[in-house]
């Protein structure tokens, strides 16, 4: 009991944090569309999003897994090369949904996150359980950074403003999380709505497509901001990065455009308990089901192991994927599990 006190302050401060960062930045205003309504950003599936009395349902009977701290885990002896050039595919898994994309002479970033929290604070909420498998000051000079939405395992604040002081990356991202990025002194900010383009250098394009998600840094910011995935286009095949999602009807819409990946970057962890998560964070079962629906060649794994994000263990998304693995047919096409740090270079798409 004589903690209590100091729990209910540790709370009411984070809270304090929370809705400070909802005061001091403007949400999204721009014209109206079939995804948003002047106000508020919505998924395709509109039906099926879970409701607070759901939220409130898992959080009473939460059971989650095991966790074990894994910073003890060793770094890679070799440093990612200053670039990659021509139609060769590199991709280092740093952790979470942080990867390092090297390519036609372009080095991108999805996600970056090297903080030991996912929160606004450094006290409370999600910890780092396992070390980044590459250290920020070992990248090569990065060009592009993506950032999927604003949630706080996606967005981090220090990480970009560390990032910003030694890289002059442009900073692609969905509406609405310009200003907030550009306080962290990044000078290139591009914000891209579904199925919006931009180039990167003479032969490398990004498109912004949709996800099931949801967006919000506070408590009362829910949907302010958009969320989406992002597709490389490249002259070596394209690149799909998913972000965070669930399993809906933007996977067969990318499949349709993009059709055949050369790599689908997709979410296997934060997926427990299923009644609850699978509309915001796809399962194992999912990952494999959109890896073949998207044509992918090779697809990689991610958003799993680093964070307590939901019910699932830390090697639950693993055992899982694995598991269904060995009693899928994958038609000749690969899906992977990296270690932190692992880098390979990824096939050409037949």
């Amino acid at each position: 009991m004589q903690h209590r006190p100091l729990s209910i302050f540790i709370c009411c401060a984070a809270l304090g944090v929370a809705l400070g960062c909802i005061v001091m930045h403007k949400h999204y205003s721009g014209p109206m569309t079939d995804h948003f309504d002047g106000t508020r950003f919505y998924n395709q599936d509109r039906l099926s999003e879970p409701s607070f009395k759901n939220f409130l349902a898992w959080l009473i009977t939460r059971k989650p897994g095991v966790w074990l701290e894994q910073n003890h885990m060793p770094l890679p002896a070799e440093k990612p090369p200053a670039c990659v050039e021509g139609t060769r595919l590199r991709v280092t898994f740093v952790n979470h949904a942080t990867f390092l994309i090297q390519t036609e002479g372009v080095n991108l970033l999805t996600d970056p996150i090297w903080s030991q929290r996912a929160s606004p604070v450094w006290f409370a909420g999600p910890r780092r359980m396992r070390r980044p498998g590459i250290m920020p000051e070992d990248l090569p000079p990065i060009d592009v950074i993506m950032i999927s939405h604003n949630h706080y395992d996606h967005l981090d604040a220090p990480t970009l403003k560390r990032l910003a002081c030694n890289h002059n990356a442009m900073v692609i991202t969905t509406l609405g999380n310009a200003q907030l990025i550009k306080k962290q002194g990044v000078a290139r900010v591009v914000e891209l709505d579904w199925w919006e383009e931009v180039a990167v250098s003479d032969t490398v394009s990004i498109v912004c497509v949709p996800a099931q998600h949801f967006s919000g840094r506070g408590l009362f910011d829910h949907y302010k901001t958009l969320w989406g995935g992002f597709v490389i286009q490249t002259k070596g095949g394209t690149v799909y990065f998913a972000g965070d999602t669930g399993y809906g009807p933007h996977i067969e819409q990318i499949a349709e455009r993009f059709r055949p990946l050369r790599l689908a970057l997709l979410p296997i962890g934060a997926f427990v308990p299923e009644w609850f998560m699978s509309f915001a964070h796809m399962s194992p079962a999912d990952a494999v089901q959109a890896h073949l629906a998207l044509g992918a060649q090779t697809s990689i794994g991610m958003h799993y192991g680093t964070f307590p994000l939901a019910d699932d263990g830390q090697e639950d998304p693993v055992r899982a994927l694995c598991e269904i693995l060995s009693k899928t047919d994958l038609y000749g096409t690969e899906f992977w599990l990296l270690k932190n740090g692992e880098a390979r270079d990824v096939p050409m798409a037949e």
